[in-house]
């Protein structure tokens, strides 16, 4: 089996793979066929600002086509790494002629991944370049940093795009392997985000977490008693089932406890990540893959707090982006923003770029205290009057608490409004009521 390693952001040297390409080589059962020899350690430039995920996806598959020509293979990436394999997994295998039916890759084995992005990454160029917990004094390339902030358009499109596939069916394993453990010796004190809980320090698992699940919602004409306008689910769809695990003890980076670079190749024994990638490798059935995937679930060891990630996206009817809004979360049988349980809130950020973007962090154990498993929300958009404006909405899940926010799961939400427009703003008269309007557009 010919395996390729694809590192994180703003690598400069292959020997961030530390001793894992010779700890698989060398514990690796002879039925894999896997040997030093067939391991080519992916290098690609992500610290340029005028690169873009996009690009270095296309660059893989070049590199590809050149490396390994039409043999099937394998992955195990670190960090951005997966987004950057997904984005290829996009581009050259969606739905159609050329789906994942027909593409070489067999088994992606996603260690840290930052599938839903990192809270870190608004924290910008100058500010990243000085952690060394991720990238190494390094300054990051722009293109590929909006990206990985939380709410992006491109994990949006990226998210969605994985919803309508079946990888398991066609024949592709997709596994994730993080940790929860942060490192002290990479501790930012001037950053919380390095030590945050339910994360590595780096990526939180929800954002880790390819299980996820999207929902669409859609303002409807009937009103609350407050005159709200009620929401109604108009999709709802839940992502492909992936193996996923939280090791003990497995941080982002470092030499002592990083899930990746910490794994010493002349160990006399594999450590917990090697023996997993390669039970990974050897998956070739939906149930050796279903097997596996209940293993790794039941692996999981947890002690600390839960939590869970909420992606909020509000458009109108158009397709247009609304960006000054209010939201409110919802708890109890009367929906009260007064009645959420104490602690449940962790962090909240909004998208630089994309100002319709909101990513809420909450204490997922502290939330199912919830009374009644009552959860809602409340939106209240701006412009809220004038000849083009939006109502305040509602949305109320009764009992679906813990179906809806699950944890080290992100929940992605789009809201989609109607936009009021005023009847002054086009009225025909007759030649007789000739006059200034200008007052009807006061209203």
């Amino acid at each position: 089996m010919k395996l390729v390693m694809v590192h994180g952001w703003s690598v400069t040297d292959t020997r961030v793979y530390g001793g894992l390409p010779e700890a698989l080589a060398r514990f690796a059962p002879e039925s894999l066929a896997l040997d030093i020899e067939h391991i080519f350690l992916g290098r690609y430039i992500s610290f340029n600002d005028e690169v873009r995920l996009a690009d270095v996806a296309d660059a893989f598959e070049r590199a590809r086509q050149e490396r390994l020509q039409g043999e099937s293979f394998a992955i195990v990436t670190h960090s951005t790494g997966a987004p950057v394999i997904r984005t290829w997994l996009a581009r050259y295998y969606s739905q159609g002629a050329q789906g994942l039916k027909q593409c070489p890759l067999t088994h992606l084995i996603m260690l840290a991944p930052a599938n839903h992005g990192s809270a870190l990454a608004q924290l910008g160029k100058s500010r990243l370049g000085r952690l060394k917990s991720w990238f190494d004094g390094v300054e990051p390339g722009q293109q590929i940093l909006d990206w990985l902030e939380l709410g992006s358009l491109g994990q949006h499109q990226l998210s969605r795009y994985w919803l309508s596939q079946d990888p398991v069916a066609d024949g592709l394993y997709p596994f994730v392997i993080s940790g929860e453990t942060i490192d002290s010796n990479l501790y930012d004190f001037l950053n919380s985000y390095t030590a945050e809980p339910g994360s590595d320090g780096v990526v939180r698992l929800a954002g880790a977490n390819l299980n996820y699940r999207w929902l669409e919602l859609t303002e409807t004409q009937t009103l609350d008693d407050n005159g709200r306008a009620v929401l109604i689910p108009t999709a709802d769809v839940i992502a492909p089932a992936c193996g996923f695990e939280v090791l003990p003890r497995a941080s982002h980076s470092g030499s002592k406890l990083g899930i990746m670079t910490s794994v010493n190749g002349r160990s006399p024994k594999p450590r917990p990540v090697v023996s997993r990638i390669l039970q990974c490798l050897q998956v070739g059935s939906a149930g050796d893959y279903s097997a596996l995937c209940q293993q790794m679930a039941d692996s999981n060891p947890r002690s600390g707090p839960r939590f869970t990630q909420l992606v909020v996206r509000l458009w109108d009817n158009e397709g247009e982006p609304i960006c000054d809004f209010d939201f409110l979360l919802l708890a109890g049988p009367d929906y009260d923003p007064g009645k959420l349980p104490r602690g449940f809130f962790k962090d909240r950020q909004k998208n630089q770029r994309s100002g319709n973007a909101l990513t809420l962090y909450l204490n997922h154990d502290r939330m199912l205290k919830t009374a009644e498993g009552c959860l809602g929300f409340r939106i209240l958009p701006r412009p809220d009057n004038g000849l083009a404006h939006y109502r305040p909405v509602e949305f109320r899940c009764a009992g679906k608490l813990a179906e809806y926010l699950r944890a080290d799961q992100t929940l992605m939400l789009d809201v989609h409004l109607t936009r009021h427009i005023h009847p002054h703003v086009f009225s025909l008269t007759g030649a007789s009521e000739q006059g200034d309007f200008r007052q009807l557009a006061e209203v």
